[in-house]
């Protein structure tokens, strides 16, 4: 059975850090979705995020 090509490559992940870090940005943590090719970068220090919208927000 033959591999599948991903979506992204290893280059690409490596060009995508390499943008930010010459942009100024401390990276905090990266997270590689190879099902849909998405690279997210997160800078240093940055809350994570729940999904979906505050329900705090919502009741305002």
């Amino acid at each position: 059975m033959a591999t599948r090509q991903s979506l992204v490559s290893q280059a690409e992940i490596k060009r995508t850090l390499q943008a930010a870090l010459s942009a100024g940005l401390r990276i905090g943590r990266v997270e590689v979705d190879h099902a849909t090719g998405r690279v997210v970068v997160f800078p240093e220090g940055a809350a994570p995020q729940a999904a979906g919208p505050d329900p705090d927000e919502l009741l305002k």
